[in-house]
């Protein structure tokens, strides 16, 4: 188990891989200035995507990695 540090660590790390540094810290700005319930927008998204097949949602996340990591 990772340490709130060693968390918080790692998610600028990925944050900054994925985004860069600028995109980052508006990321950060942006969690920081606006209310941000995780729970629910986390059961929004489940819910709207029950209909879909796991390999619909492998696809859509292989196609967003690829954009990223051409």
């Amino acid at each position: 188990m990772m340490t709130d540090t060693k968390i918080l660590q790692r998610g600028v790390q990925v944050l900054a891989q994925y985004l860069g540094d600028i995109e980052m810290e508006r990321f950060i700005a942006l969690i920081q200035r606006e209310p941000f319930d995780y729970t629910h927008w986390r059961q929004q998204w489940v819910t709207e995507r029950e209909e879909e097949s796991i390999e619909a949602i492998s696809r859509q996340a292989m196609a967003l990695r690829a954009q990223h990591h051409p």
